[in-house]
């Protein structure tokens, strides 16, 4: 399958910006064992909330999260078509090329 999809390195920046900074990365990896609301984050992470809300809006805006209404709360988890494979992907190179690494 030929990909045709043109990026500008604006574009990249701005998704890898978001993969490189400390607190999305925590919240990408937190919700790579189960999705989870704000609060559920706060906790587990201990960041406060405006500070993650902020941080979930910026990976919402990429789509490397999603939402779901539940109740009251908003449910937040990671982008399963492409997010998840390609952070499978990412673990794989790592294991494979980077094994002194952490």
């Amino acid at each position: 399958m030929k990909n045709n999809v043109k990026c500008s390195p604006r574009s990249y920046h701005l998704f890898f910006r978001n993969l490189a900074n400390p607190v999305k990365i925590s919240i990408i990896s937190s919700l790579k064992e189960a999705p989870a609301s704000v609060g559920e984050l706060s906790k587990k992470l201990k960041i406060e909330q405006s500070k993650l809300s902020h941080a979930l809006t910026n990976l919402k805006n990429c789509s490397i999260v999603n939402a779901k209404q539940k109740g009251k709360h908003r449910i937040y988890f990671l982008n399963k078509s492409t997010i998840l494979p390609m952070l499978n992907l990412i673990d794989k190179h790592r294991c494979k090329f980077c094994p002194n690494k952490k």
